[in-house]
């Protein structure tokens, strides 16, 4: 037994020595899968954590209630709330003001709190730069800021006052922008913006004489009863818990989480094709070493093993790659937003993620290899030394069909008739590229901006949904191409004796390549015309809310432009490999 894994080892290193690009290839294709589904669950672990630390960080209350009053009578009826039944602790109420406000000549809708310098209860944000709360200073939110363009020291106006930037801080007593909720006074119908905090002091200034509205913070005894005053409305009070203010938070990277999870699915279809493709090429290679090994006595198991070991090696290590480019990428990409603390340096669950990404890496190496390993395994040891193509079967439609196709669209034929295989790896390829294709140009069509009244702002959700998609779709572009690449090369390869016979039947170089050029671009033809519908449905089911379509003529464009990448890269190869004398050609194949 020790002397047959030593054998199996001493000719995967041989092996894997002998053909160092596929390998790299290989370990690519498999890694960029492992390497995205591990940002996907480092996203899916981003949704709660920072809200979480945040309230934490800045005692966060159980319970907010707004008052839809003005005035008297919004704090008359926020009055009882801190001695009901359960209620441990509260804060406020905190004056507020729904005003507009003006920075770098932009003026959007921002709701302004009014609180003191000194700390209190709950709901104490943080400061993340500069200073909190003093008279002739205001203190912005973080993602809110960053949408405006206002640093520290800028100076902004409030309802035509001007006001210095003396922070920015954080909380968990409201939602980020753009979900900070603005309103007229006295309506429920809510708007989007962002939250600055100002001096009480000065609130009653900055509204000019509009009545002010409040919020109270409550704590209970059960923060799990608090779950109960999830948006709700009650004797004219309007109650948000904190499971709806971090699910709010959470959507800013929810959209994005399920683009990265898709992509990481049309990764790993990717990484298969691929995968099967070099595998295929090498098999075929491979086959004599097959034949020599059957004919020292080697039995149709062993030669499933030595094969095997190798693909699942490389799984393993493409595992290992795709975890740490993951890993080291996930804090960047999951960043919610600046309004929470801690939303970087998020690491997906360890163990669930390496159990998640070894699997799914193993996975892709053992069905892109099994059927074709276990097939030059059970070979005969004769034919395991020829490279036996599919014989197309001949019927008498097809001989008077043929007898009318112009010379390359038979030759193109003919060659996806002796690679059914390698036609349908083709359309795969084609088909997983121009899906997320269309999934993208559906995400540069859509509107990723926010009206605040008088200006329109970036939208962080879609901002960062589009991230996901372009960071996906990158990655999935680079390996299609090398894809395609290492396929139209192996056809190229496969195909020459069987174009040097067309040739010497009467076809011209020109011809010969054309038809190469065909045989690739009949089954990418379907790939795509099939990937254009998928994408825009993969793209419905992750965006939510109105939907807004591209032109057709990006998505014909773009269509275009894949058929066109895949014509060039099968002609020049194709072009090259006819320069080379038929009889050189010929005499090769018989040796």
């Amino acid at each position: 037994m020790t002397g047959r894994l030593l054998l199996v080892c001493r000719l995967m290193v041989r092996d894997l020595r002998r053909r160092r690009t596929e390998t790299v290839l290989l370990l690519l294709a498999i890694s960029a899968a492992a390497g995205t589904l591990t940002l996907g669950l480092a996203l899916d672990n981003a949704l709660a954590r920072p809200y979480e630390r945040t309230r934490a960080a800045t005692a966060g209350p159980d319970v907010v209630a707004t008052p839809v009053t003005t005035g008297p009578d919004a704090l008359a009826a926020l009055a009882p709330l801190p001695t009901a039944p359960g209620v441990t602790a509260h804060s406020g109420p905190y004056p507020m003001a729904y005003l507009m406000m003006t920075a770098h000549g932009r003026t959007v809708q921002t709701v302004v709190q009014g609180r003191d310098a000194s700390p209190a209860a709950l709901d104490r944000p943080v400061v993340t730069d500069g200073t909190w709360v003093r008279p002739g200073g205001v203190v912005i939110e973080p993602t809110f800021a960053n949408a405006l363009g206002v640093h520290t020291g800028d100076t902004v106006e409030v309802n035509g006052h001007p006001l210095r930037v003396v922070g920015t801080a954080v909380t968990a007593a409201r939602a980020v922008y753009p979900r900070a909720d603005w309103r007229f006074p006295g309506s429920i119908l809510v708007q989007s913006s962002g939250l600055v905090w100002v001096d009480s002091s000065q609130i009653g200034t900055l509204a000019d004489g509009q009545r002010l509205s409040y919020t109270l913070n409550l704590r209970f005894v059960d923060p799990h009863a608090s779950t109960s005053f999830h948006n709700m409305l009650r004797d004219g009070i309007e109650y948000h818990s904190w499971t709806a203010i971090a699910d709010s938070n959470g959507r800013l990277v929810r959209q994005a989480h399920r683009a990265l999870l898709i992509g990481s699915w049309l990764l790993t279809a990717l990484a298969v094709a691929s995968v099967a493709n070099i595998v295929a090429g090498r098999v075929v290679d491979q086959r004599r070493r097959v034949g020599l090994l059957k004919a020292v006595g080697a039995g149709p198991a062993m030669i499933a093993g030595v094969h095997l070991a190798e693909y699942l090696v490389l799984g393993l290590v493409a595992a290992v790659i795709g975890l740490t480019a993951g890993w080291l990428t996930a804090p960047a990409l999951t960043n919610p937003g600046a309004g929470l603390l801690g939303a970087t340096g998020v690491h997906p669950p360890a163990l669930r993620t390496v159990i998640t990404v070894t699997a799914l890496a193993l996975a892709i190496a053992a069905a892109a290899t099994l059927a074709p390993v276990l097939r030059a395994a059970a070979t005969d040891t004769v034919h395991a030394l020829v490279d036996a193509a599919t014989s197309p079967r001949r019927r008498r439609w097809r001989v008077w069909l043929s007898r009318r196709m112009p010379a390359a669209l038979l030759i193109g034929v003919r060659i996806n008739a002796r690679r059914p295989r390698r036609a349908r790896l083709v359309m795969v390829n084609t088909l997983v590229t121009m899906t997320a294709l269309a999934a993208l140009l559906m995400g540069l069509a859509q509107d990723r901006q926010v009206d605040l009244g008088e200006t329109e702002l970036a939208n962080p959700k879609e901002t960062r949904t589009l991230q996901a998609m372009l960071l996906v779709v990158v990655v999935l572009c680079v390996l299609a191409l090398v894809n395609a690449i290492v396929s139209t090369w192996t056809a190229v390869l496969d195909a020459r004796h069987p174009l040097a016979v067309a040739r010497t039947l009467g076809a011209t170089p020109v011809q010969a390549s054309a038809g190469m050029a065909v045989a690739q671009l009949l089954p990418a033809t379907l790939g795509v015309a099939l990937g254009v519908p998928l994408g825009i449905g993969l793209y419905l089911t992750v965006s939510m809310g109105e939907i807004r379509y591209p032109p057709a003529s990006w998505m014909l464009a773009v269509a275009l432009a894949v058929l066109l990448a895949v014509a060039v890269l099968t002609a020049l190869p194709a072009l090259a490999a006819t320069r080379r004398p038929v009889a050189d050609v010929l005499r090769s194949a018989r040796a």
